[in-house]
């Protein structure tokens, strides 16, 4: 008697069979993906928010433990913490404005006199430009940015309910992280009694996961401080203009791997080339590529490579992902939240030692 299962074998070759059956488990995987990752865009104005307030706890964690490890008390610890943070901030926003009150007059100054050589450089050099061709490009890239008025003001209006976000972001990010500093293991240990006898488990793969982040933020936190000093050094020698905020651009710039600092550097380096002409800024940009090779291949493997041994092209397809789901924002929680993931599954999947 030839059972349902061996008609069905001798109908369908079992390679084909077993293909078949991968992409049924592929196409649920990926249609219960989609609606997941729809979900998390819908409440991306809760999830992000709560993604970097994970980020920042992961940061100042360690100052909130060693105040509580000579006997201050949780909320103290935690004010004293948060207070640091926000002093460190606050002086850096001072300093950056101070910096670009005094300099962002000079800047103009030299813009105009770069452009005027520039723009004598065309009409001689060459490329023998004439007058008219140089003034018809202008009065065309005005014509461009005439037609786009509305589109431009739509987009000045749709700022304003971004901004609203944008606020009630920071706050509901401040009092998260605040929480996490402060009650972070009651937190957890409230977590885990929802798992059942599954709870070892989890916490063997959350503690695995907080410790691949901490590694992450803190690592990465060391090597965009070093590219940013190194960067600011540079400009300041110069005597290239908005030199500080420059530096803090590309500190801030470097937490979104590869995307952050070709954003970062080609706008130091316009600003370069307006204030000091193309020699400072092809002599920056080359210090720029020197720098950033030292650190691919030299800070990032010692620092971070450990916490994530991730190959450069899964860090580009993280970001293209996240950038995609929540703009920059999502590109620059990308990597950790895959490197927690890529961390987490095998311990939760492991069998109790």
């Amino acid at each position: 008697m030839i059972s349902d299962r061996e008609r069905l074998t001798n109908l369908v070759p079992r390679t084909l069979l077993r293909v078949a059956i991968w992409c049924l488990c592929l196409i649920v995987i990926g249609w219960a993906v989609f609606y997941f990752a729809q979900f998390i865009a819908t409440l991306r104005i809760v999830v992000l928010p709560v993604a970097i307030a994970l980020l920042l706890t992961a940061l100042l964690f360690p100052v909130t433990r060693r105040l509580k490890a000579i006997g201050v008390r949780p909320i103290y610890a935690t004010w004293i913490t948060m207070l640091v943070a926000f002093g460190v901030l606050g002086g850096t926003g001072w300093f950056i404005g101070l910096r670009a009150n005094d300099e962002f007059p000079g800047l103009v100054d030299q813009v105009r006199a770069t452009s005027k050589t520039v723009e004598q450089w065309l009409y001689t050099g060459p490329l023998h430009l004439q007058p008219n061709q140089l003034t018809s490009w202008i009065d065309e890239i005005t014509a461009q940015v005439t037609a786009q008025r509305n589109q431009i003001t739509q987009t000045v209006l749709t700022g304003a309910t971004v901004a609203f976000e944008v606020l009630a972001s920071i706050v509901l990010l401040m009092f998260v992280t605040f929480f996490l500093l402060k009650d972070g293991d009651r937190i957890w240990g409230w977590f885990l009694k929802g798992f059942g006898s599954a709870a070892p488990r989890v916490d063997r793969a959350g503690r695995t996961a907080w410790v691949t982040l901490s590694h992450y933020v803190q690592g990465t936190v060391a090597v965009a401080a070093v590219h940013g000093v190194i960067m600011g050094i540079v400009l300041a020698g110069m005597g290239v203009p908005l030199w500080a905020p420059l530096a803090v651009m590309i500190f801030l710039a470097s937490f979104i791997p590869i995307v952050g600092i070709f954003f970062a550097g080609g706008v130091a380096t316009l600003v370069t080339l307006g204030a000091k002409g193309p020699i400072y800024a092809l002599i920056f940009l080359g210090i720029l590529i020197v720098e950033q090779q030292l650190e691919n291949h030299v800070l990032q493997p010692l620092i971070v490579g450990r916490a994530l041994s991730f190959h450069p092209l899964a860090i580009i397809l993280v970001l293209a992902v996240g950038g995609i789901l929540a703009g920059i924002a999502g590109a620059a929680v990308a990597v950790p939240v895959a490197a927690v993931i890529y961390r987490a599954i095998p311990e939760l999947m492991a069998d109790p030692p």
